[in-house]
């Protein structure tokens, strides 16, 4: 019998619109949406634009991969840590023969053989490039242009699109089609040095305050900028150096033009780590994503990734990949624009490599409502194989609260996207994977100047793992409150937080605080980083999918913080409480006792 691991366990689901619109006879509707809210449909484009399309194939043996993955991940199972090579991963995702056969014969149709296809490794995602006139009559539809009133982004998408009937089930999704999410970064709040001092001197405050969850003895600076020092002390990680740099390694995704200056990193280096100076990190182009070095250019986001998540893990080995992803488009012009989610390019090139870094921080997510189900499915499934290859992929929760960080019911902006636009909770994806909510201060509380993303999945349902600590804290809520906002049979989000305010970076030449989640997975895949050094020098495996082992054996090497709350969608959202909740989830980490619990 098959685990229920929850929110890997990738069942195909139903539509997320439960009356589909009719198809040409011989057509069947593979996926409908609601018009997306926020956006405007216009004119048809130019017959001839070019549109890049993925069609996901049924990855035939992935329940074979999914019971790997519960095994390997589990730290009680024998076969824990024992994990799959990239090309037994490859062999279990393939499509069969005949779900191949059936769409190579479908492209033929349309004059689209082998030249024109680029297969995955495993080729279970296959992609062409094609004029939209003839997608359109390949997945019976029509295209518009859309554009989204608040930023002014626009795409050619449709509501809804149809396969043959012969082919229906030999397809899983096909992307750009009702796709209409936004990648975006969580907040990532400046506060510039014309409105407070961040300077050295007024960081260097004498003193020191106690921790009351961790009992750390922490300098009292802390409480008004977060540096390495820090995040060492309240984290119990003061003084431990690793040693095996060979095998051990960490990444940082980076997109939207968000360049990592080198130079910016040397200043932070010389300010809070002076032993890693001339010392860099490894940088690779997907998609042809670039690096651009110029000083005026040099990216808030990019710069609070590397420098606190390759400082606090110093001398690991460390990698810095740019995706392209946001060129300028005009809807009549022919060239091809990947306005796809380019955390899925990543993914893809990732997927095809031999050798992955161990602990992967991403600061960036979609509201969940905006990615079709399908295609939350397929990039989860990419997150398992890398879980099952043994990578750690760590997400920060967002900076939005329940939704919009707003808790006045005038004018929140939380509405579903199915058509209805009933007031709900808005949950963030991907946060199926691990998810780090923020902390501020000391004693830690839940962060205050924005608000950790929290809540529950209208995806992907309850993993067994989270059972006991979710099903806890939901029966200690107020009987009846805020009923039919949020799914309690969804999964949990975050797992875990750590600090998210005023970390202190080099920002083009000088010094700045910043604040958001974007500061709090980069933190804490530093912590796993230091966590994957102290098992690989005591010759065990790195630690993979984190989450069946961060609530079993881990519970007790985490600092649990009660108070706080993340309000949003006109309501003050949960509270941070005893055991595990949706802001802090369950806790932040102690990596002193969790490097002997582990």
């Amino acid at each position: 019998m098959r685990p229920a691991f929850g929110a890997l366990v990738l069942a195909l689901c139903s539509s997320l619109v439960a009356s589909l619109p009719s198809a040409t006879p011989g057509y069947r509707v593979k996926e409908s949406v609601a018009p997306p809210r926020g956006w405007t449909k216009g004119d048809e484009p130019a017959a001839d634009h070019v549109i890049v399309l993925r069609i996901g194939l049924p990855q035939h043996n992935f329940n074979v991969l999914e019971q790997h993955l519960f095994e390997v991940s589990d730290p009680d199972h024998a076969r824990y840590g024992e994990y799959l090579s990239k090309e037994k991963v490859e062999e279990l995702v393939a499509p069969h023969p005949s779900s191949l056969e059936a769409v190579d014969k479908w492209l033929a149709s349309y004059g689209l053989e082998e030249a024109d296809l680029t297969r995955s490794p495993a080729k279970d995602w296959v992609t062409i490039k094609v004029p939209v006139k003839t997608v359109e009559k390949m997945l019976d539809t029509k295209y518009n242009v859309w554009k989204h009133t608040a930023s002014g982004d626009v795409l050619v998408r449709t509501t809804s699109y149809s396969l043959p009937a012969e082919l229906y089930d030999y397809i899983d999704v096909i992307q750009p089609t009702t796709m209409f999410g936004r990648l975006r970064t969580a907040r990532s709040t400046i506060v510039w040095n014309d409105d407070e001092d961040f300077s050295s001197a007024a960081a260097a405050r004498v003193g020191t305050i106690t921790d009351t969850a961790s009992g750390a003895a922490v300098d009292a600076s802390c409480n008004r900028t977060i540096t390495i020092k820090c995040l060492q002390q309240l984290y119990n990680a003061e003084g431990y150096t690793p040693l095996a740099t060979v095998k051990n390694s960490i990444g940082i995704t980076g997109y939207l033009e968000q360049f990592a200056n080198i130079q910016d990193l040397q200043s932070f280096y010389a300010d809070q780590r002076p032993d890693a100076l001339n010392t860099s990190f490894n940088f690779v182009s997907v998609k042809g994503g670039i690096n651009d070095q110029n000083l005026t250019l040099s990216g808030a986001e990019a710069a609070l990734d590397v420098q606190f998540a390759f400082g606090l893990s110093y001398p690991v080995n460390s990698t810095f990949w740019s995706t392209a992803g946001r060129p300028p488009f005009q809807p009549d012009d022919r060239t091809p624009t990947n306005t796809n989610e380019p955390y899925v390019d990543w993914l893809d090139f990732v997927l095809a490599q031999k050798e992955v870094p161990l602990s992967i921080s991403t600061s960036y997510g979609d509201d969940e409502q905006t990615v079709p189900r399908s295609y939350a499915i397929r990039a989860c499934a990419g997150f398992a194989q890398l879980g099952v290859r043994g990578v750690s992929v760590i997400f920060s929760s967002g900076d939005f609260g329940v939704g919009d960080g707003n808790p006045d019911p005038a004018t929140q902006e939380c509405f579903t996207n199915d058509g209805r636009n009933t007031t709900r909770f808005i949950p963030v994806f991907p946060a199926t994977v691990t998810s780090v909510g923020g902390t501020e201060s000391v004693p830690e509380v839940a962060v205050s100047r924005f608000f950790s993303g929290g809540g529950f999945s209208d995806y992907f349902p309850r993993p067994s793992y989270q059972d006991r600590v979710v099903r806890k804290f939901l029966s200690n809520l107020p009987k009846g409150l805020y009923k039919d906002l949020y799914n309690p049979q969804g999964r949990g989000f975050p797992d875990v937080a750590s600090q998210g305010d005023r970390y202190r970076i080099f920002l083009r030449g000088v010094p700045r605080s910043i604040g958001g989640t974007s500061a709090s997975s980069p933190t804490f895949a530093g912590i796993v980083a230091l966590l994957n050094d102290h098992r690989l020098r005591s010759q065990k495996p790195p630690l993979g999918f984190l989450n069946p082992l961060l609530y079993t054996r881990g519970l007790a090497g985490f600092n649990d913080i009660t108070s706080g709350k993340n309000p949003g969608c006109g309501t003050e959202g949960f509270n941070a409480t005893t055991g595990w909740d949706p802001v802090t989830g369950l806790g932040t980490p102690n990596f002193g006792k969790l490097k002997d619990l582990l």
